[in-house]
């Protein structure tokens, strides 16, 4: 993780939300295909069940490219069919320089019809963020590099795999220890389990983190880093996602033979919405940038009383 030191200018911002969000009207990505098919309507596979808990999931956002700004235009499409209300960042939010500027081109700006609209960001860092960026207002974490956030029956764990250090380790393991939630999630950017061709698996970060999630029943890990979308085949009991492909693609990275993917798609960019209905089913769907659903199922509790 990069640490360096902001300008004054930079950080008043981030301290008093000057880079937030005002309302604009949705344009077309240059009238391409891509836009075409994106401007269709939405194909829900969620129950959309009123007072469920609903969010999105996006990670390796950071680029301000134009294709991460045709992902953030479908998930405005799909805010109006499944008003999510909050979005959980994979890291790797921003990537290059960490202006004012650069916050406003590669978060604000894409997610500005969101942001208008009161849907809230909480972030984790990745690999090339600042530490500094947990005192941005828009990423909700309140100066902390690891926090927890309770939404209805499921507690959100994001934690810091850059530096998974015995404080964070005593901490996480102290909240889990006492945390009754009926679903317990974990958010953070290197992944445990992942086929990816350029980083996979970060077996180091798991002998560290596995043991804990299986002790006190972590039900889901939600990951990036890898840039293409990956439903882990569960392991010891827990749904492992990897969530990458939001601003980046390394397209044909998923090695093939590796026993762990249950679905896998790299051939675009990608976002998540999740629905927890009840204190036993989850509902999740993967959509593409051009709009198109490609993997979506139910996650079954595993401590759920029958």
């Amino acid at each position: 993780m990069k640490r360096f030191i902001f300008s004054a200018v930079t950080l008043v911002l981030l301290l008093s939300g000057s880079l937030s969000p005002t309302a604009y009207s949705q344009t077309s990505a240059n009238g391409s295909k891509v836009a075409a098919r994106a401007s269709s309507a939405v194909k829900l596979a969620l129950p959309l069940k009123e007072g469920s808990v609903k969010f999105a999931v996006i990670g390796d956002t950071g680029t301000g490219s134009d294709k991460q700004q045709d992902l953030a235009d479908v998930m405005v499409r799909y805010h109006g069919a499944f008003p999510f209300e909050f979005v959980l960042m994979m890291g790797d939010n921003l990537y290059g320089g960490e202006s004012a500027t650069d916050f406003e081109a590669k978060f604000s700006e894409p997610y500005k019809q969101l942001l208008a609209q009161n849907v809230k960001f909480y972030a984790t860092l990745g690999n090339h963020d600042m530490a500094l960026q947990t005192n941005y207002v828009n990423f909700n974490m309140n100066g902390k590099e690891y926090y927890r956030i309770k939404k209805g029956n499921v507690a959100f764990y994001s934690l810091n795999s850059n530096y998974m250090d015995k404080k964070q380790v005593e901490w996480l393991e102290g909240e889990l220890a006492k945390d009754t939630s009926e679903w317990k999630v974990a958010f953070m950017h290197h992944p445990p389990y992942s086929s990816g061709g350029k980083h996979g698996s970060d077996k180091q970060l798991r002998e560290v983190v596995e043991p804990i999630f299986v002790k006190y029943g972590v039900n889901v890990v939600l990951t990036g880093h890898d840039h293409f979308y990956e439903r882990i085949v569960p392991q010891k009991g827990i749904y492992y996602f990897v969530s990458g492909a939001g601003g980046k693609l390394r397209s044909g990275d998923i090695k093939k033979g590796t026993g762990l993917t249950a679905k896998g798609y790299d051939r675009d960019m990608s976002f998540m919405l999740f629905e927890v209905v009840n204190g036993k089913q989850m509902h999740f769907q993967t959509i593409s940038r051009t709009g198109e659903t490609i993997d979506s199922g139910v996650l079954l509790n595993q401590r759920a009383k029958p």
